[in-house]
């Protein structure tokens, strides 16, 4: 996680919402992203979607069974259905979305049991580190 804390910080170095993940299999770093839907242009880069292409492209496969995402902010449902399309096998998030979170703060998407493959979760882990860092930048945002 502190990886994923530390490319939140890139992100909001490069005027992004400060959002890291890493994607981790056997206690390798297979694939890292952040926040880059401003610089890409794309509402798709999101910090999760960046790290699972990056996984991919490492592995040489779009499937990714055996793996853990590690995120500094609690997926969208964007990001989670795209966990679970890549097999991810555990996520694990620091700070609750509490607006548009959906593994635990508004929905329990990924408990859904029209889902073919079920992504294991952990919440919480160092989440006073993430909130802080969210909420300063969305504090000097609203003074800019």
């Amino acid at each position: 996680m502190r990886r994923a804390l530390a490319l939140a910080d890139r992100a909001e170095n490069e005027g992004e919402v400060p959002i890291g993940a890493v994607v981790v299999r056997d206690d390798q770093l297979v694939g890292e992203g952040w926040n880059s839907v401003i610089s890409d242009n794309d509402p798709t880069a999101h910090a999760e979607i960046v790290a699972l292409r990056d996984a991919a492209r490492f592995s040489g496969n779009y499937r990714l069974p055996g793996c853990i995402l590690y995120v500094t902010l609690e997926p969208c449902s964007m990001c989670a259905g795209a966990l679970v399309h890549a097999r991810i096998a555990h996520l694990v998030f620091a700070a609750r979305e509490p607006r548009a979170g959906v593994v635990c703060s508004n929905a329990c998407a990924l408990e859904s049991p029209w889902y073919n493959h079920k992504v294991a979760w952990t919440g919480d882990v160092l989440g006073p580190e993430s909130a802080g860092r969210l909420q300063s930048f969305f504090a000097a945002r609203r003074q800019q």
